[in-house]
């Protein structure tokens, strides 16, 4: 049997910046963009909004699809896909004292030179060019560690 986990993550965009946060607790640290678990039975898009409110304290809406990011592992049988949005239109302010970490407005040209998890600094670019893309990780169960990373653009 597989084991599918499945999450949201969603760039908001103001001009030349993105609203990132700085998160400092458990093994995922760094600058990431709001996102989060889909509950069942909620939709993909729906779970985005929601994790962006409760990350961030702002509405979203017009989200656009951007891509599928995913980490499977054969050993376990696990499968987790993250589905990829942005969007530019938001409203409200923003949450201080954020549970996943403080929101902080960022310079695109500037936010991969953050502390960033790799898995968001491979697809961070990918946000601002048309089209979408598929990443598909394998992850090395005995190594604890990325393997094969297969990059697709449409």
């Amino acid at each position: 049997m597989i084991n599918y986990k499945i999450w949201t993550l969603c760039m908001i965009q103001k001009g030349d910046e993105v609203l990132l946060l700085d998160r400092q607790h458990d093994h995922f640290k760094g600058y990431i963009p709001p996102g989060g678990k889909v509950n069942f039975p909620e939709s993909i898009t729906d779970s985005a909004i929601r994790e962006v409110k409760e990350e961030t304290g702002l509405d979203v809406w017009n989200l656009k699809y951007k891509g599928l990011y995913e980490y499977i592992n054969p050993v376990m049988n696990d499968r987790y896909m993250i589905f990829n949005y942005i969007t530019t239109d938001f409203d409200g302010e923003l949450i201080q004292d954020a549970p996943e970490g403080k929101a902080v407005w960022v310079k695109i040209n500037d936010a991969c030179k953050l502390p960033m998890q790799e898995s968001i600094r491979r697809r961070f670019p990918l946000f601002f060019e048309e089209g979408s893309f598929e990443i598909q990780v394998t992850w090395n169960n005995e190594e604890n560690k990325e393997g094969n990373v297969s990059i697709k653009e449409t």
